[in-house]
């Protein structure tokens, strides 16, 4: 009855339809946030748990486990930020490195051929099994991990890209970072490794490590040559694609960075792009793991 009652009242208030729709996009949200990583996997535990004791509790009326669940919101304001330390600083990292919905893009010619060096560059660096390390930056600024490496401020061309990551040049370990204004703005940059433990493989290197921490920590696309075993792989929104042939690289770039990401596009169209990339990456991953 009481069930009745409350969505009786629901459906008759439209302010009340407009609350209950913004708190389950808050938490639709925030599932995008948590997707993928640790914390995932202890926040379904916590609420599993808290179901079942729910559950079992109004089942056979026991009182000290209703009393503990109606008393645990105050050990979970607590507990909460300190078992997810590391995702809600990673969350707040994201709200302040810039606007969610996008305000910087690289021109849309110069997006399009630095497309076509990279694909160029990692085909040739894929051959001869030189691993690799390029970022790619979008609307997240970068400047932090661009002074930990050194300065070039050049164009980005298939050569450049090919001396840098040659294994006898002082710049090969590390990431070169391709700016706003679409520059190499420095090689040999030093990137946060992923925090995530539920990695697609265990013996995951550095280089792919450092790729999928920086999709984390911002929206930039980070493309990995493999020194072991010259596989090309791609990495965005803390999710990572393996196995690429440069085609299938360069269908994704066109994708994610090429030139149909407009810089007249509304503040909707932007977050509604976001949350399609998120998918077709995620779709991409599992056609690659069957």
């Amino acid at each position: 009855m009481e069930f009745v009652w409350a969505f009786e009242s629901l459906t008759s208030d439209p302010i009340a339809i407009l609350d209950v729709f913004l708190v389950a996009l808050f938490f639709f949200g925030l599932s995008f946030l948590f997707r993928g990583t640790q914390a995932g996997a202890l926040l379904r535990g916590t609420l599993l748990l808290m179901v079942g004791l729910v559950l079992v509790s109004n089942l056979f009326e026991l009182q000290a486990v209703g009393w503990l669940l109606s008393n645990a919101l105050a050990v979970l304001a607590v507990a909460i930020p300190v078992i997810f330390q590391p995702e809600l600083r990673r969350m707040l990292e994201r709200l302040g490195r810039g606007s969610i919905l996008g305000t910087r893009q690289t021109p849309e010619q110069v997006r399009e051929q630095i497309i076509n060096e990279i694909c160029r560059a990692t085909e040739k660096l894929s051959e001869r099994r030189h691993g690799a390390l390029i970022v790619l930056q979008r609307d997240s600024r970068l400047d932090e991990y661009i002074r930990t490496g050194i300065p070039l401020n050049s164009n980005v061309t298939s050569q450049l890209l090919l001396t840098i990551f040659w294994p006898k040049t002082e710049l090969h370990d590390g990431a070169a970072i391709i700016d706003e204004t679409g520059s190499i703005a420095s090689a040999a940059s030093v990137l946060p490794l992923t925090a995530n433990r539920n990695l697609p493989s265990r013996k995951m290197g550095t280089r792919h490590r450092a790729a999928l921490g920086i999709s984390e920590v911002s929206d930039a696309l980070c493309v990995v040559v493999s020194e072991e075993t010259g596989k090309i792989a791609i990495a965005n929104g803390g999710r990572m694609v393996s196995r690429l042939e440069p085609e299938r690289l360069r269908t994704i770039l066109n994708a994610f960075y090429g030139p149909q990401r407009r810089q007249d596009e509304s503040p909707l169209a932007r977050l509604r792009e976001r949350f399609n990339n998120v998918f077709a990456l995620g779709k991409e991953g599992q056609r690659q793991t069957t």
